[in-house]
């Protein structure tokens, strides 16, 4: 991101609520690709299935990927996130695929660079931005996959911090105007990503905007490692990122008193992005554009918000229905916090002066 980018994107946000992009893996679905067409003809004799490696789409369907894109952005969206979820050499490990990592984000991140760019010169009133889509991986560094050894863990610290390094040093060469951190369900996670941005950051010689986003796994509000919404908070203030939030878990209607938990407490942005509903019997999403941009217009119209957009389930409808809701609502104010030393373990932990 250059710094006249950078510095129209906060002006912006000081301005309006913005609208983030929704589900991209929902819109694969749409396309109904089998086999064949996940593998392309560059991998049509790999030796593991592939179907379902959405991100490998980057490689063998761009234009596909470029569709889903621009269907977002005709809807309304400011921001676009790359297709690169599962892009670490961690995760693309399931399909043997590790060495791919780094063409898989830089890729993704062309894709969606390219139509968020065609997109700003047909709008120059409404200028389009690219989140570098950074996922949690399918290994956890906080809980064992082995209930028979607390101790065990499948990756380390510093194995996560390489993969998550050169996936967002791919990113960067990509193109990307912030780093979204996403679907943070183990905080020691989040923290290896962060400490990766910072390092790819330091390489490149500039600092994109960081955007951080947990999960909740139940309605208590705490993240798979246990954390609550306030205490995950106090773990990454450190970072010091553009936006804070929540996405996927739940609904609108059930994630709001998590957002507006955060919107209290948080110096920073807020971006929160839910599901359509939950999912049903056939793990489809039936909540319509209406329900869900209703809650949504809600939560801004009482001053939760700073950016907005949909998660698991959420289509373009979806999107332009969420746009039209926040159109002309202020966005959230930020709060004046009293400076405290703020600890967290599992639960939060606030020394104040007296």
């Amino acid at each position: 991101m250059t710094g006249d980018t950078e510095q129209k994107l906060r002006a912006l946000v000081k301005d309006r609520i913005l609208v983030l992009d929704g589900a991209m893996g929902t819109m694969i679905q749409t396309h109904r690709l089998g086999e064949a067409d996940f593998r392309g003809e560059r991998f049509a004799t790999w030796n593991r299935d592939l179907k379902g490696n959405n991100d490998l789409l980057n490689l063998t369907q761009p234009h596909v990927i470029e569709g889903i894109h621009d269907t977002f952005l005709d809807a309304g969206a400011d921001v676009i996130e790359t297709n690169t979820f599962n892009g670490t050499r961690i995760s693309m490990a399931d399909y043997a695929m590790e060495s791919l990592a780094a063409e898989i984000n830089e890729e993704g991140a062309r894709i969606a660079r390219r139509a968020a760019d065609r997109w700003s010169h047909q709008t120059p009133d409404k200028p389009r931005f690219v989140a570098g889509a950074v996922g949690p991986t399918n290994k956890t560094l906080s809980v064992s996959p082995d209930v028979n050894n607390p101790g065990f863990r499948e990756v380390t610290f510093d194995e996560v911090v390489a993969a998550y390094r050169e996936q967002i040093d791919a990113l960067i060469r990509g193109g990307v105007d912030l780093i979204l951190i996403e679907t943070v369900f183990d905080t020691l996670n989040a923290k290896a990503a962060i400490f990766a941005a910072e390092d790819a950051f330091e390489a490149a010689g500039r600092k994109l905007p960081l955007m951080l986003s947990c999960t909740i796994t139940d309605m208590s509000g705490r993240n798979l490692s246990g954390q609550t919404i306030e205490a995950f908070w106090h773990s990454v203030r450190h970072a010091k990122p553009f936006t804070v939030g929540l996405n996927c878990a739940f609904g609108a209607d059930m994630l709001r008193p998590h957002a507006a938990t955060l919107a209290g407490i948080a110096d920073t942005y807020v971006c929160v992005y839910p599901n359509a509903g939950l999912p049903n019997e056939m793990g489809e999403y039936d909540e319509t554009p209406d329900v869900t941009a209703g809650h949504l217009g809600g939560w801004a119209r009482d001053g939760l918000i700073n950016l907005v957009g949909g998660c698991c389930g959420t289509t373009p409808d979806h999107i332009r229905a969420i746009a039209d809701a926040v159109a002309g609502v202020p966005p959230r104010a930020l709060p004046n916090t009293e400076v405290a030393m703020r600890l967290s373990g599992l639960d939060p932990l606030t020394l104040a002066a007296q």
